[in-house]
Order: structure tokens, then C-alpha cells, then sequence
């Protein structure tokens, strides 16, 4: 059981809060760029707003998500309360003190750069101290999950680590190593400027730090996903897990794979060499074998499910899935956005392919169907699933729960198709207006209609969702069965040493990561004349 509950709560809580606050933003950043809508007479107003929007959803929101549901796999997997708790909650209150230290300054105007922070442009130094904070509350956690397992194995030698740690502390070395690059850029380039300490910056070198973080932060956000993949549906569904064995390697090789592929964002960077950026589309393209397992040991999981409900056949089987049940809908809603997110990715690694969508909104619309789409909708699955076990309360509105799933994918595929067609037609992303009236925009025009209209069905099915977790606050008080993590078909009794730790995929990660950065590093930290004058915003005007 869970001897912290309001520690996850509270972790869940905000998280969600924030993100209720963030897709409101959202929504509006659609309308007033929309033909809905006139010019904004102020544009610094939707470049705060999608400042505000990208921090929060890109950090705060998936960081509380990984930590409060990592800080409940700990003691539900291990079976032991957790060892330190008190700073858990010392690495809550930092994101907190984090987060308001970084909106302030994007509310007041003073900091409108964009989540990706985009060097030389240069905004209040209290803004990048608050990102820093909230990395640094979130290695706390990272420490307490691998002091906790540490804890655990001494105490069971030799003895399998469960599944579900296994992948939450793979998640959070991950994140760990992730986070490196943004802090390096934070750290040594921008705070320095920020603070008035220096004129110039190294904009090149920053980028390149940047995108060490840019992508292995999207499988970090993926690592929940994953785990409720493998972990929770199943068991959900009434099926097994098919293997214990491809569920550790797919994790392992998300470490492995997704650190050393950021460059493939600087297709366009002339200060990249062509070399290394070939070599991380290639690095990129494997993060598909991982992807593939998944997905593979997921649909025979799923059928052994439906197959245990008396399916039969080799497609007849699908009809016994117990499709009224909200773990089955929010698994093949996710898996079908996933597929959507992941073909358009295709496009974005290749060399030749991504120079016809860089930097339009093809771009918004692959990110929003992988994190807005196949990540978040198995966030509100996480939360369906704990909820009663944090509360002890009945979950009871499960109609209101699959209307809820229902918008939201729905809502996704109508806000997400129009951008891709429109960064097709070459509608560059991130602008506070466009002309409509110009002939060739008018195609353009249509699709962000569109889109507003899919974003006011998220916003509805956000709402659907804090009602559904609210109302549980309030149901009848029930003693859940204990919770537990799906079973294997061949539960492990032994496993390799490579299976059941991490510290081999935790130094190839580091290696690779090295071998793929190291020499860009170092060319452009030595490359003279580098630094350009910093383009501050904000400015009194």
C-alpha cells in the first residue's frame, strides 16, 4: 500500500492544476492568431502566453507527473515505505518556489523566449533561476528512487527488481542525465548574461547544449507512459503481461537511444557540422527498435487479455477486448496518436525531408500528437488508476471518464491534422498573427479554425477530467483491493545482472552521449569570434 498518500497527491494535484491553467493558454494562443479573432494589438502578449504555455507543460507538469507516480511505484513495487521522505518533500517545494519564480517575470512581460529559452535573446535572470529549481527538485528525486532501490536489493540479494522500479528508476536516471545539457546552457551561457555579468553569448554552443535535453526529455515524458503500458493495463484489462524480459530491454535501450539523437533539431544550424548531424538521424531512427518491442509486447499482452475473455480467431479476438473499460480505450487511443506522432517523426529525422517542414507548424503538430496526444491521455489512465487507492474512495463515473478519453483523442486529431497541413503549405510555426487576407494564406486560415475548434474540445475534456477527480474526493468510502502491477505469462525467479540493474545502459548512455556531443562541444567552445551581442527582452518601452 501507500504509506505517502498526500506526498503523491500532492505531486498529482499540482501537476494537473497547472496543466488545467496551460491548456487554457493554449486555447487562447490558438483564437486570437485564428481569422476568428483581429490582430492582437500586442503581440508580446501571446509570446508570454506561449512562454508561460511551453514552460510548464515542457517541465513542471510531466516532471510532478514522473515524481508523484514514481514516488507510489517505489513503495507499491518494493513493498517498504519510503526512505526519504522528508526530502521529497524539500524537492516538492523547490518546484514550487521554481515554478512562480519563473511565470512571474513571463506575466510581467519580462521574459517572453519560449520554453527552448532561443539564445541570443536574453530575458530576467529570475526566470531561468526558477527552471533551475525545478531541475534541481527534481533530482532529488531522481536520488531518492535510486537510493530506495538501493535500499531494497541490499535488503532481497539477488532477488528480481520489480518490473514497475526497474523502469521508474530508468526514467529518472534518464532524466537525470537529460537535464544535463539545459543546465550547462543555463548555468555557463545565459545566467551569466542575464545576470550583467557579460554582453555576449555563444549562441551556437548554446543550441547544441540545448539539444542534448531538446529530445531525451520527450522519452522522459514518455517513461509514465511506458510504465503503465507494461505495468497497469494489463492487470486493467484482466490479461498478462506477454514478457517481463522484452519490457526491461525496451527500457534499457530508451537510455541507450535517446540521449545521443538532439542534433537532429539543428538540421538547419550552419555552425553543425553535416557529419554529426547524420549520425544523430541515425541514432534517431534506432529509438524506433525500443518503440517497436513496445508495441509488440503490447498487442500480444493485450490479446492474451481478450483471448482469456474467450476470443477466438485471428482478428475475432479484438471483439473480446473489454473495450467499456477506460485502461483499454486510453491504451488504443494512445497507441493510435503514437503512430500518428511517430510517422510524422520520420519526416523530422531525415536530413532532406525536414528541410521542407523546419520550423512550421508540421513541427507543432507532430510534438502535440506525441506529448498532448499518446503521453498525456495515459497521464489521466495513471490517475483513473491510482485515484482510489490515494483517496479510498469509489471511482463510479465511468461513463464520464470514457466521454472524457473519447474528447480528448478526438480533440487532439482535429487540432493536430490542420497543423501538419499547414506546415505543409509552409505556415511558419510561433507567430502572434498571420495575414488572411493575403491569397496565399487563405487555405491557412481554415486549418487554425480548425485547430481552435480541437483545442476547445481538449479544454472540454479537461474539464470533464478535473470533475471526474473531484467528484472522487466526494464518493462513497470503500477498502480497494491492494494494488497491484500486472504479472508476467513467465514470471521471473532470476535475471541476468544487465536485466536487473542499470548501471551498464546507464554508461553507454553517458558514452554515447559524449561520442555524439563531445567534439560540437568543443569546436564551437573553441571557435574564435563565436560570441554575438545578447538581444534582450522585456525592454522598458
Amino acid at each position: 500500500m501507500i504509506s505517502n498518500k498526500r506526498l503523491v497527491l500532492a505531486h498529482f494535484w499540482l501537476a494537473f492544476g497547472v496543466f488545467g491553467l496551460a491548456i487554457l493558454l493554449g486555447e487562447w494562443q490558438m483564437f486570437i492568431r485564428s481569422p476568428l479573432h483581429a490582430w492582437i494589438r500586442d503581440p508580446d502578449l501571446y509570446y508570454r502566453s506561449v512562454t508561460a504555455h511551453g514552460t510548464v507543460m515542457g517541465y513542471v507538469f510531466p516532471t510532478l507527473i514522473a515524481m508523484g507516480l514514481g514516488y507510489a511505484i517505489s513503495e507499491l513495487a518494493l513493498d517498504q515505505p519510503l526512505v526519504g521522505r522528508r526530502w521529497a518533500w524539500v524537492g516538492y517545494a523547490l518546484i514550487i518556489i521554481g515554478s512562480i519564480a519563473a511565470v512571474v517575470p513571463v506575466a510581467m512581460g519580462l521574459d517572453s523566449v519560449l520554453y527552448t529559452f532561443y539564445p541570443p535573446m536574453i530575458g530576467n535572470a529570475f526566470y531561468y533561476i526558477g527552471v533551475v529549481l525545478v531541475v534541481v527538485g527534481s533530482w532529488i528525486w531522481v536520488a531518492l528512487m535510486g537510493i530506495n532501490l538501493h535500499v531494497w536489493k541490499r535488503a532481497h540479494p539477488g532477488a528480481p527488481v520489480p518490473l514497475a522500479m526497474f523502469a521508474n528508476v530508468a526514467g529518472a536516471y534518464l532524466w537525470a542525465w537529460t537535464a544535463v545539457g539545459a543546465a550547462l546552457e543555463l548555468l555557463f551561457q545565459i545566467l551569466p548574461v542575464a545576470l550583467g555579468f557579460t554582453s555576449t553569448i555563444n549562441a551556437g554552443l548554446s543550441r547544441v547544449l540545448f539539444s542534448w535535453t531538446l529530445h531525451a526529455i520527450v522519452y522522459f515524458w514518455l517513461m509514465p507512459t511506458y510504465i503503465a503500458f507494461y505495468t497497469i493495463v494489463p492487470r486493467a484489462i484482466g490479461g498478462r503481461l506477454y514478457s517481463d524480459t522484452m519490457a526491461r530491454i525496451s527500457f534499457a535501450l530508451f537510455l541507450v537511444f535517446a540521449m545521443p539523437i538532439g542534433i537532429h533539431h539543428l538540421f538547419a544550424d550552419p555552425q553543425v557540422g553535416a557529419g554529426f548531424k547524420f549520425v544523430h538521424s541515425v541514432f534517431t531512427a534506432l529509438v524506433a527498435v525500443p518503440t517497436f518491442l513496445t508495441v509488440f509486447t503490447i498487442c500480444a499482452s493485450v490479446e492474451i487479455a481478450a483471448r482469456l475473455r474467450g476470443g477466438k480467431g485471428a482478428f475475432g479476438w479484438l471483439k473480446a477486448l473489454p473495450w467499456d473499460n477506460p485502461q483499454m480505450l486510453a491504451l488504443a487511443f494512445s497507441f493510435v496518436l503514437l503512430g500518428f506522432g511517430g510517422a510524422g517523426g520520420l519526416i523530422n529525422m531525415s536530413y532532406q525531408l525536414d528541410s521542407t517542414i523546419h520550423n512550421t507548424q508540421w513541427i507543432t503538430g507532430h510534438f502535440h500528437l506525441i506529448f498532448g496526444g499518446a503521453i498525456v491521455i495515459m497521464y489521466f489512465a495513471i490517475a483513473y488508476d491510482l485515484w482510489p487507492h490515494l483517496t479510498g474512495r469509489a471511482m463510479l463515473d465511468l461513463g464520464l471518464i470514457r466521454a472524457q478519453l473519447w474528447l480528448w483523442f478526438v480533440g487532439m486529431i482535429v487540432l493536430t491534422f490542420p497543423w501538419h497541413y499547414a506546415g505543409i503549405l509552409g505556415m511558419p510555426r510561433r507567430m502572434a498573427y498571420y495575414d488572411y487576407t493575403a491569397p496565399g494564406m487563405a487555405a491557412e486560415g481554415i486549418t487554425v479554425v480548425m485547430s481552435v475548434i480541437g483545442g476547445a474540445l481538449l479544454v472540454l475534456s479537461a474539464i470533464l477530467f478535473f470533475t471526474v477527480l473531484y467528484r472522487n474526493h466526494s464518493a462513497t468510502r470503500v477498502e480497494p483491493a491492494p494494488f497491484t502491477f500486472s504479472k508476467a505469462v513467465h514470471e521471473p525467479t532470476s535475471l541476468p545482472l544487465a536485466l536487473n540493474g542499470l548501471g551498464l545502459w546507464v554508461a553507454l548512455m553517458i558514452v554515447l552521449t559524449i561520442t555524439n556531443y563531445g567534439y560540437p562541444i568543443v569546436q564551437l567552445i573553441g571557435l574564435h569570434n563565436a560570441d554575438v551581442p545578447a538581444v534582450f527582452v522585456g525592454a522598458k518601452r
